[in-house]
């Protein structure tokens, strides 16, 4: 994923969260609606999760030191993973408990068009940034399908924006529906129902993100068109006999490290090697241009001692 197109769709996230925390939180003012005061606190916690996402972008492109030889890269993953925490924890935990209060003190609502005309218009903005998000993800996708790209990407941002803008319009829509019963039927308990399944949504999302965030910390080799194509680059070098064994890991969402021991034909002198090894690691990079660290261990055919 290019850094351009992931931080124009955590920007345009932003920007549209953030309008419409402020414009949903004056609605719950003026209405007393839980549904809206649960998608106040969603839109600022998936604005305080943006913000996040970028830090995590700015800190990751630090140049590696004597702490970190390998570099920062992961800290896209980390800050992905405290999104997911976030998302949990004051989305869905808020509002799940919101809902049972309104369940055990329900209250009419008043002014109720507010809610609504803000709700549709929240849609449109949620509409604006998931476009964004889902253009973004196209560059970069290319024929995996949406729930394998969630699962497979190494960029945690765009895939992370999907989720919670997915998240956003859904919550809208249940917010619209318990909104819009409660109207209808005078009963506040509809109030609360959309605020539980708006609780319950983001929950769900935040446990994804969570296992998909959670499995890049732990680290994740290459994919399997990868590493075919990193063992193709090795083993179609003239001097390799061929590939003892090979891993992977991603030291970052643009950075991967590779590990091989490869088999020279018995005989070569250590310049040879060392001039054959050289070559293996340009090989490798043309074929995986993210495999920027690569270490390759030489070993030598063995002859059979005549009997």
């Amino acid at each position: 994923m290019s850094a351009s197109g992931g931080s124009k769709a955590i920007v345009a996230a932003l920007l549209a969260n953030t309008g419409i925390a402020i414009t949903k939180f004056i609605a719950f003012l003026l209405s007393g609606s839980s549904a809206m005061l649960a998608e106040s606190v969603h839109s600022v916690a998936d604005s305080g999760n943006q913000l996040l996402l970028l830090v995590g972008g700015r800190r990751a492109r630090k140049a590696a030191d004597s702490e970190h030889p390998f570099g920062y890269g992961r800290a896209r993953y980390i800050y992905a993973f405290v999104v997911a925490i976030i998302l949990f924890s004051i989305g869905g935990v808020f509002s799940l408990y919101e809902g049972v209060s309104k369940l055990q003190d329900p209250h009419p609502l008043e002014n109720a068009w507010l809610p609504i005309a803000v709700l549709l218009i929240a849609i449109g903005l949620e509409s604006f940034s998931l476009r964004t998000a889902v253009r973004e993800s196209n560059h970069v996708r290319g024929t995996q399908g949406w729930i394998q790209f969630i699962r497979r990407a190494k960029a945690p941002e765009l895939p992370v924006v999907l989720l919670e803008d997915v998240a956003a319009l859904l919550g809208l829509s249940f917010a619209l529906f318990g909104v819009g019963l409660t109207i209808l039927t005078g009963d506040s308990m509809w109030d609360a129902v959309g605020t539980i399944m708006i609780g319950v949504l983001l929950v769900l999302v935040a446990v994804v993100l969570g296992l998909e965030t959670g499995s890049l910390l732990v680290g994740e080799g290459a994919s399997v068109d990868d590493e075919r194509a990193i063992r193709h680059a090795l083993e179609g070098h003239d001097n390799v006999t061929r590939v003892v064994h090979m891993k992977t890991l991603y030291l970052g969402p643009d950075e991967l490290l590779v590990g091989a021991k490869v088999i020279f034909e018995s005989g070569a002198t250590v310049e040879h090697v060392a001039a054959t090894i050289n070559e293996l690691e340009v090989a490798v990079r043309a074929a995986v241009p993210i495999a920027r660290v690569i270490y390759i261990e030489p070993g030598l055919e063995r002859v059979s001692a005549p009997r």
